[in-house]
């Protein structure tokens, strides 16, 4: 079924159709145009949030970066980031494929539609034309039907009348004569008129007119099936896009699978370790027997010749709990502003730093050297003479380094020296671990005898040195400086020998057994465990054979 058969009486039906298929074109470019900016808008507010939230400092100044939490809210704001720009993509698609494709095949197909309406418009006008044709020549027919008629009736009247002339009758006669001759004529005219309009009628109805019908159609057509395609380009569009979009949603899922407790806990920890020992016990101080005292660093202050400070006792109390206010210090290039454990790391970072950067010098001072030799072989290729003010730079900088390096090196051994030391005083407090066991386990009633201060419990480990005057310059400068230890085990372990924990702070363990790891041996040779039936203490390194998690 076509337009041109079963619609031949309907153009202006058709016009109407055709003209609204057009105008639907038209609002569907305008919607996708203004979808496209949706996605736009909703792009760009993405990026504004993520740069919102996105650090001001970079990745190495920042210490929070290090924490697993931290790293994987970066890599969800990363995500996001790349989840705008699949959204900026469906935009563009749409704004090349639908919006400015859609828009020239308007035009073009508005254009067809009004050449075709032009071509049956002339095709009907020219139908008209030759109806008023045959109108006319009708009417002329008519007319000379009836003058000739009239005429014949005078002629016949006047032929009949006995007082009429002859002259008169004859030219009666005549003229009858003339007007039939004009009135077959006309009928000729008319008869060839009316056929020649029947043969451009059933032309105009049954040829061109269903022929500008049917190109008519196949526009609408095409246009529909354009439209229809058109649609689909809505889908498909984001269907290219939703393979990179489920990668971006896998990897805020993998990020919110990299969040590790343990590990921010840990990484706290190396953060902020000052390795400092914990401040011992304060001293008693006896006021009801009148004596004479020396001053110390924790006693009422006397002075030295024996009188009483007119001004009263004094007392010099320090800070002992490091949680209070922490004092402004100025950083300086050995670090000494750190606690010793920050110290450590950091000369050691700087050492690892000044290693790469001398090895970079040392290989391009090689490469110079090579390049000065082939110089000097083929002069053509360049002067060997201006090559040397580099090769002296670089020797210069090699020197730098190396002096850099060694000064780095000492600073990290006074650091290391300090670290040791403060552990030493813990052990020199406390007594001294026992030998690791080189075969069966040392009888349990020496171990019982002869470690009256080896049993280094949480108590009894963190005892207090015989000098408290170095402790409280320590907590005065960092006081904020805190080791916590772990809620947690960090690993597990199995007795290798038997051990009778009698000491303080230690406990008993039995071969074989499996204990939880609490705190690792930190050179004094005692590790921290926990029984499954309940218990924690100290035990001696040598005796565990130790897996951390």
């Amino acid at each position: 079924m076509d337009w041109g058969t079963e619609l031949w009486d309907q153009f202006e039906v058709i016009e109407r159709h055709t003209q609204w298929g057009l105008d639907l074109l038209d609002k569907y470019v305008k919607f996708v145009k203004e979808r496209t900016e949706v996605e736009q808008s909703y792009a760009k507010q993405l990026r504004s949030l993520v740069k919102k939230y996105l650090p001001k400092r970079s990745t190495k100044d920042d210490p929070e970066s290090k924490f697993s939490q931290q790293q994987s809210f970066m890599q969800v704001l990363q995500e996001l980031n790349d989840f705008a720009g699949q959204r900026e993509l469906v935009a563009e698609n749409l704004t090349v494929q639908v919006c400015l494709e859609l828009a020239k095949y308007s035009q073009d197909i508005k254009q067809e539609r009004k050449m075709h309406f032009q071509e049956g418009r002339r095709a009907q006008q020219q139908l008209e034309n030759g109806l008023k044709q045959l109108e006319n020549s009708k009417r002329k027919f008519e007319r000379d039907c009836r003058e000739a008629e009239k005429a014949a009736q005078t002629a016949e009247r006047l032929d009949q009348d006995i007082n009429a002339t002859k002259a008169d009758v004859e030219k009666a006669k005549q003229q009858a004569h003339v007007r039939s001759h004009m009135a077959e004529e006309s009928k000729n005219e008319y008869a060839a008129q009316l056929q020649r309009f029947n043969r451009d009628q059933a032309h105009f109805y049954f040829t061109e007119m269903p022929q500008i019908f049917d190109k008519l159609q196949d526009m609408d057509e095409r246009r529909t099936a354009r439209l229809g395609a058109s649609y689909g380009l809505l889908s498909e569009t984001e269907l290219q896009v939703m393979p990179i979009i489920g990668k971006c949603l896998e990897g805020m899922k993998v990020a919110a699978a990299a969040v590790d407790p343990k590990n921010d806990s840990q990484v706290l920890i190396g953060l902020h370790k000052s390795g400092f020992t914990r401040p011992g016990d304060v001293e008693f101080e006896d006021f009801s027997q009148p004596m004479t005292r020396a001053p110390s660093d924790s006693s009422l202050g006397v002075p030295p010749d024996g009188r009483p400070d007119p001004r009263g006792p004094v007392r010099n109390r320090p800070k002992r709990w490091p949680f209070g206010k922490k004092n402004k210090t100025v950083a300086t290039e050995d670090f000494s502003h750190l606690p010793p454990e920050q110290r450590r790391k950091k000369l050691k970072q700087q050492l690892e730093d000044r290693g790469r950067e001398l090895q970079k010098e040392i290989d391009q001072r090689e490469a110079l050297k090579k390049m000065k030799d082939v110089y000097e072989k083929t002069p053509q290729m360049g002067d060997p003479a201006s090559l040397e003010p580099r090769i002296s730079e670089t020797l210069g900088n090699i020197e730098r380094l190396k002096l850099e390096i060694q000064k780095y090196e000492t600073w990290l051994a006074e650091a290391e020296n300090r670290v040791l030391g403060n552990r030493s005083d813990s052990l020199g407090r406390h007594g001294h671990p026992p030998e690791p066991p080189t075969g069966a386990p040392p009888d349990t009633n020496n171990c019982s005898s002869d470690k009256r201060g080896e049993g280094l419990g949480p108590s009894r480990r963190e005892a207090p040195p015989s000098d408290e005057g170095t402790d409280t310059s320590i907590y005065t400068e960092f006081e904020e400086d805190f080791e916590e230890e772990p809620a947690f085990p960090i690993g597990h372990c199995v007795a290798v020998y038997q051990f009778e924990g009698s000491s303080e702070g230690t406990i008993s363990m039995d071969e074989g057994e499996d204990l939880c790891l609490m705190e690792e041996d930190k050179g004094d040779g005692w590790t921290r465990v926990r029984r499954k039936q309940g218990g924690e203490g100290y035990v001696p390194t040598s005796y565990l054979r130790v897996t951390l998690s």
